[in-house]
């Protein structure tokens, strides 16, 4: 049997570039060589070499035709397009940038989540356990890399790497530990609150102690309800690694020493002389307080407020700009969107915070006090004194025209430490039912971490995407039918019919 060495040679020019794509398409897959995957590609390199060594009198007698040259003219434009397309790709995986259209930015890092990794100066490790990424965490991550040289990721096999899993307790595959030297902490899922707030608790040297003064008809910490409770920034502040605990002034008769920030929210009732006194001796050891104080009360702290400069006043801020209507209030939940010039509302500009039934805060310099206006209402408010008419109207030389400043943080050396003291004419703006909405979550949470003497976490923080959905009733919806499924066509058919019966 005679053998063609031509039809050999078309073989081996057929098996030689396909052996070379069978093993960069393995080696792309499973990332590594192996002996295996180099045997393929020196096989399949030996082959085409061989290939064009046998075949080179015909390639180069093929060369010289017209349609040689148009196909070399071809390859040549292929080959720049392809040699354009990758270096454009290679510009994008070495400077790496996403733009994000969605309206709450989504899928975009928050101004906190970039503080907090940026700022690292520990080690953070984020593990997940499973057999392959199919939550795309390991693109998700690429972000916080980019922050951080001390950010890492690494997905782990359990299966494979058993000695791992053991060590960090692994039960089930999809599992994300967060790492920072020998603490760690699992973030029940990969939004970046949870991831954040587990970076946070790792990298944090102990818990700092906020405490909230109760048995006046404050705000409960306890209560989870839309309402009236504080369940909801109790849980904020959990998450960002504080200790929260309620106290009776009355039977502790003082503020603990472990207090690092004391919180007065909403009481409903006056405090006893010792209290307030209690209250003024911590602030003059250099503590840290927040007192957050509603319209028609009077939980007879004044000399505390006194001794600071600062002056509640006797009086409802009423705002007729409107925004009220969107939450029901009406003109008694006065919105702020002017902030002056503190940590605490520094990134507040160009957004609101909004006070559901609030009295105005004022401050006198003097005694060594820094004061500064944290919020301010708008034009279109005013002090109301007196509701007894039940007309609400601004009256001139009775009731102070806005604006109106609604919260003030203040500052005073104490010896060798700073005494802090940030005071809001309103405790609702950060009960379970607002703390999420527009910034007045930040703003407790800003004010607390400045307190605490935690400014690298006053930041503008994750948010929830926005609920979009829309609530129809029957009538709505049998409106929308026959004009989206019944009208519209027939308005089409009917346009089309008369053009076509002008025309014919």
């Amino acid at each position: 049997m005679k053998v063609d060495r031509r039809e050999i040679f078309k073989v081996i020019a057929f098996l030689g570039p396909l052996l070379l794509a069978i093993g960069y398409i393995r080696y792309s897959v499973r990332e590594t060589m192996g002996t295996f995957n180099l045997s393929l590609l020196i096989a399949g390199g030996v082959l085409s070499l061989a290939a064009i060594i046998f075949n080179f009198g015909a390639i180069r007698k093929a060369a010289g035709g017209r349609s040689a040259r148009m196909g070399a003219n071809t390859t040549v434009m292929t080959v720049a397009v392809i040699a354009i397309v990758g270096f454009a790709n290679f510009l994008g995986y070495r400077h790496h940038k996403r733009i994000d259209l969605t309206s709450d930015k989504l899928y975009t890092l928050s101004d906190q989540t970039r503080k907090i990794v940026s700022d690292l100066k520990k080690d953070v490790k984020v593990m997940l356990f499973d057999k392959d990424d199919q939550q795309n965490v390991g693109d998700q991550m690429k972000e916080y890399r980019n922050l951080s040289p001390r950010f890492t990721f690494e997905r782990i096999d359990p299966q494979k790497n058993i000695e791992a899993a053991k060590q960090y307790k692994i039960t089930q595959l999809g599992e994300i530990v967060v790492a920072c030297g020998d603490r760690t902490e699992r973030p029940k899922d990969t939004t970046e609150q949870s991831l954040v707030n587990a970076i946070i608790k790792v990298t944090r040297d102990g818990l700092k102690k906020i405490y909230f003064v109760e048995g006046h008809g404050e705000k409960k910490l306890s209560s989870t309800n839309e309402g009236d409770g504080y369940g909801v920034v109790d849980k904020m502040l959990k998450n960002e690694n504080y200790d929260t605990k309620t106290i009776n002034l009355v039977a502790a008769n003082e503020v603990p020493q472990d207090c690092d920030v004391l919180v007065l929210a909403g009481p409903k009732q006056a405090l006893f002389p010792q209290e307030a006194s209690a209250i003024g001796k911590y602030l003059e050891k250099g503590g840290k307080a927040m007192l957050l104080i509603d319209p028609d009360t009077d939980p007879k702290i004044e000399d505390v407020l006194h001794a600071w400069g600062i002056e509640l006043g006797s009086d409802t801020v009423v705002d007729v700009s409107g925004v009220g209507r969107f939450f029901q209030l009406g003109p008694g939940a006065p919105l702020a969107r002017t902030y002056g010039s503190h940590p605490i509302t520094k990134d507040f500009e160009g957004t609101m915070t909004f006070f559901p039934l609030c009295r105005s805060v004022s401050t006198a310099q003097g005694n060594g006090v820094t004061t500064t206006d944290l919020m301010k209402t708008s034009d279109e408010s005013w002090a109301e004194t007196d509701f007894s008419s039940g007309k609400v109207a601004y009256d001139e030389g009775k009731d102070k025209k806005g604006p109106i400043t609604l919260g003030v943080a203040a500052g005073k050396p104490e010896g060798d430490k700073e005494a802090r003291l940030v005071v809001i004419g309103d405790s609702d703006f950060a009960a379970n039912q607002f703390a999420g909405v527009q910034r007045n979550g930040d703003l407790f949470m800003n004010s607390v971490n400045w307190l605490a003497q935690d400014e690298d976490l006053i930041s503008i923080r994750p948010k929830n995407p926005t609920d979009r959905r829309v609530s129809m009733t029957e009538a709505d919806q049998n409106q929308l039918f026959w004009v989206a499924i019944i009208f519209m066509p027939l308005a089409t058919i009917g346009s089309g019919a008369y053009i076509w019966w002008r025309r014919r």
